[in-house]
């Protein structure tokens, strides 16, 4: 059984991808065109092609990528990604994060260290310029 490819619905995934309303559509095709329009277009399974070129100037988008895209192809293409029976992978942490953690408190407790004796010594070298100004 061949699978037929929505169109209406095809043009709604990509407005919405696009982050395009219903009514930014309508205004962009022209003055006879709203949201309601746009709402019956999209229930469409086929759209002519005129009306279809229209649309894919509109919204930037190949009319072939409105006629062509399947979903469930999408959707299967993407899931080849996250498929893990295909090797052994190991996503364990390689290390204690608390280690880390109190690894990077002792670097930051000597650095501290280091800001605080530098300003000591700062406030003894004012304390003997103060001292020979009086």
């Amino acid at each position: 059984m061949e699978k037929t490819i929505h169109q209406g619905r095809n043009v709604k995934r990509f407005r919405e991808m696009l982050g395009i309303k219903q009514e930014a559509l309508a205004a962009d095709l022209g003055d006879d065109w709203n949201q309601r329009k746009i709402s019956l277009l999209e229930q469409k399974e086929e759209i002519e092609e005129s009306l279809l070129k229209q649309i894919s100037d509109v919204l930037k988008v190949p009319v072939e990528a409105i006629k062509n895209f399947d979903e469930d192809a999408a959707i299967s293409y993407i899931n080849t990604f996250n498929d893990n029976s295909k090797g052994d992978f190991n996503y364990k942490c390689t290390f204690n994060p608390i280690d880390k953690w109190a690894e990077e408190i002792a670097e930051n407790r000597k650095l501290y260290e280091r800001l605080l004796q530098a300003e000591k010594e700062k406030m003894e070298l004012l304390q003997k310029l103060l001292e020979k100004v009086k």
